[in-house]
């Protein structure tokens, strides 16, 4: 999902914000759609399996390859590119071929990215949970051609399909936490005075308690389960919803709702704190005295 900063009259509304954070919620939940019909395929997370990668050469995994690649071909930000919302999950990458648009500074600069620990737990905690259909559905199949045990299991071979997902779904992922650069960017300008004093103290506590909106949290996660269900179902040809008597629906919705519970919204605030604690870096105390007294 792409969010157009050229034509955007204020990047820091709450209003917008909120719209751009819904528009990811419909992302990734699509995406992981797409990824739940590939059975788990855990070859492609684990690094010296395909050697033909070695001969390149390259020694991550098949999915780490599959983010450079893509990283590379779609110029991926590099750190301090002027892109406020687009962080890469590969380190040193070349140069863009085309230089990158120029954007009107919006964030305070930061060194503010989490991708390896999205990497990490969606790996680990994600894919195995939202493929477990699929993946069930691969062993009973290869049952019946008499295949047992351990080759029963999990991989189905579609290792360029099911990364290709993987990367959608990281990207998206990656996009909806960071983004909590902007809502406390947002916040601390409405109010620089109340935020200073807990950023000079380092007191991530009271900056996270001024950020976190249990009711809103709330109704995020009553919003992502009904918008889960009625995507993980099956249409008819007149658009009215099929019965889901024998099937599980096409995603497992608690999955969803416990990856935003669980994961995007606690490491997006780690993020909000993180870009907080960083937002007075380099300047002057009398620089610091004259943003306490104003409002933007």
């Amino acid at each position: 999902m792409q969010a157009n900063y050229t034509l955007a009259k204020d990047p820091l509304s709450l209003e917008r914000i909120r719209s751009i954070l819904n528009r990811l919620e419909d992302t990734i939940i699509f995406s992981l759609i797409e990824r739940a019909q590939f059975a788990h395929n855990p070859k492609i997370y684990e690094r010296g399996v395909f050697k033909e990668l070695e001969a390149l050469p390259f020694y991550g995994s098949w999915l780490e390859w599959f983010l450079k690649e893509t990283e590379i071909f779609h110029g991926a930000p590099r750190p301090g590119s002027p892109l406020p919302d687009e962080y890469p999950f590969t380190a040193g990458l070349p140069d863009p071929i085309i230089p990158p648009s120029e954007y009107p500074p919006i964030l305070y600069p930061n060194t503010v990215n989490v991708n390896a620990s999205i990497l990490s737990f969606y790996i680990r905690s994600i894919v195995p949970r939202i493929t477990t259909q699929a993946s069930l559905a691969l062993a009973s199949l290869k049952r019946s051609r008499g295949i047992n045990g351990d080759d029963e299991l999990e991989d189905d071979g579609n290792y360029g399909s099911a990364a290709t997902v993987d990367v959608e779904v990281l990207q998206a992922i990656s996009k909806r936490v960071h983004y909590g650069k902007f809502v406390s960017e947002s916040k601390f300008r409405q109010d620089p005075a109340v935020f200073i004093p807990h950023i000079q103290s380092g007191d991530s506590e009271r900056l996270a308690a001024l950020i976190t909106k249990p009711d809103v949290e709330h109704r995020l996660l009553i919003r992502l389960r009904k918008k889960a269900m009625l995507y993980a179902q099956d249409f008819a040809s007149d658009g009215e919803p099929l019965p889901n008597c024998t099937t599980k629906g096409k995603i497992d919705v608690d999955c969803v709702v416990d990856l935003y519970e669980s994961y995007i919204i606690p490491l997006t605030k780690e993020v909000e704190v993180e870009y907080l604690l960083q937002r007075l870096d380099g300047m002057s105390q009398e620089e610091i005295d004259k943003l306490a007294n104003q409002k933007y």
